[in-house]
């Protein structure tokens, strides 16, 4: 018979391998799905992990897109991972992405149309403020009265969403559009633009807030007491308590970081790549940062790494779509396999199999 058999201490070789078999189960049972929708696996897989980067066809347009889409997933992945390391399960950082979005765009179309320096500034200011401000209901819910902030922070996301809805018709709407919802296109004005800092790259000001937002990451998780103080709380709430850590001030911290952050991210989509507020703004970043951070092993140089491989699914399946007429439900599913698959791999790294005799009856 096989059974599973605690280790004595986890396995760094499975906690190294298994992102990469992770990703590799990923691929074959992709493959299987693709098959059965009438697609070339081998040409699927290869337009979703190669043709973005290599084809002369493609690779002019798709390279920038790389950084675009991975600095909300890292920006945003990153703050989550500072939670899930004390064991605080914010899942409802899309709701903050949004929030920040919308309170970073309001606070710039106050000033329209200023070309004012400090516009964007304040913009930034303001979508940090909106996000950590959503992610501060269920920290003091949590902390207060004892609520579930898996719960409630995912209840939020539906609440931002109806919130959405009705600014992009109604408050920030665009007096010049003709009635059609959304607010104004920040393309449009340079004082409120997060255009590219280097053209053909897709590198702007939310891509560069990614990159600080790991090195931070990385000093305060392995060179500060917080960071420690955070870790302590997720491996061992008993010894945390003991040292004097307190745990209301953890939750508030780590809720309060990873909503700034998600806050920032939408603010940055908002004036870059999306350019307006929109009733379909949120594109599910906040959802996915969650197998981006998991993929990292919550690590900052992991998340960086996950957040790059993640962008690559979403440029290249959105290639797929075109070019193999894959169904869009398909390549979210393929992502979604990823997570699957990396929870499925993680039970090895505290457990191994053994082959015992059955006993006799």
């Amino acid at each position: 018979m096989l059974r599973l058999e605690k280790r004595p201490q986890p396995s760094r070789e499975w906690t190294a391998l298994s992102p990469l078999l992770a990703v590799a189960l990923t691929m074959l049972v992709g493959g299987i799905l693709f098959a059965i929708l009438g697609a070339n696996p081998f040409e699927a897989i290869r337009t979703i992990f190669w043709d973005p980067i290599f084809s002369e066809q493609f690779s002019g347009f798709t390279r920038p897109q790389l950084l675009v889409k991975a600095g909300p997933l890292i920006l945003i992945a990153i703050g989550l991972s500072i939670g899930f390391k004390a064991g605080i399960w914010n899942i409802g950082a899309e709701g903050q992405y949004i929030m920040g979005a919308i309170c970073g765009a309001g606070a710039g179309l106050a000033f329209y149309p200023s070309d004012s320096v400090l516009i964007f500034p304040l913009m930034l200011i303001a979508g940090a403020l909106g996000g950590w401000a959503w992610a501060m209901i269920p920290a003091i819910l949590k902390t207060k009265l004892g609520t579930n902030e898996i719960l409630v922070s995912l209840m939020l996301v539906y609440v931002a969403e109806t919130i959405l809805a009705s600014v992009a018709s109604g408050l920030l709407r665009n007096p010049d559009g003709m009635g059609f919802p959304g607010s104004r296109n920040f393309k449009e004005w340079d004082a409120a633009f997060n255009s590219e800092l280097i053209t053909g790259t897709g590198m702007h000001w939310g891509v560069v807030a990614a990159f600080i937002a790991v090195i931070a990451a990385y000093v305060l998780m392995s060179r500060h007491i917080q960071g420690f103080n955070i870790r302590l709380t997720g491996e061992a709430p008993r010894a945390a308590r003991f040292a004097g850590v307190n745990p209301t001030r953890i939750v508030i911290l780590c809720l309060g970081i990873s909503g700034a952050l998600a806050g920032m991210a939408g603010m940055f989509e908002a004036t870059g790549p999306a350019g307006q507020v929109s009733i379909d703004f949120n594109a599910g970043y906040g959802f996915t940062a969650i197998i981006v951070a998991f993929l990292g092993r919550l690590n900052p140089i992991g998340i960086l790494l996950a957040g790059l491989l993640m962008a690559l699914t979403y440029i290249g399946g959105e290639l797929a779509q075109l070019m193999l007429g894959l169904p869009g439900a398909a390549i979210q599913l393929f992502q979604g396999m990823l997570l699957f698959f990396l929870l499925a791999t993680d039970v090895f790294t505290n457990y191994r199999l053994r082959l015992t005799k059955k006993e006799a009856v």
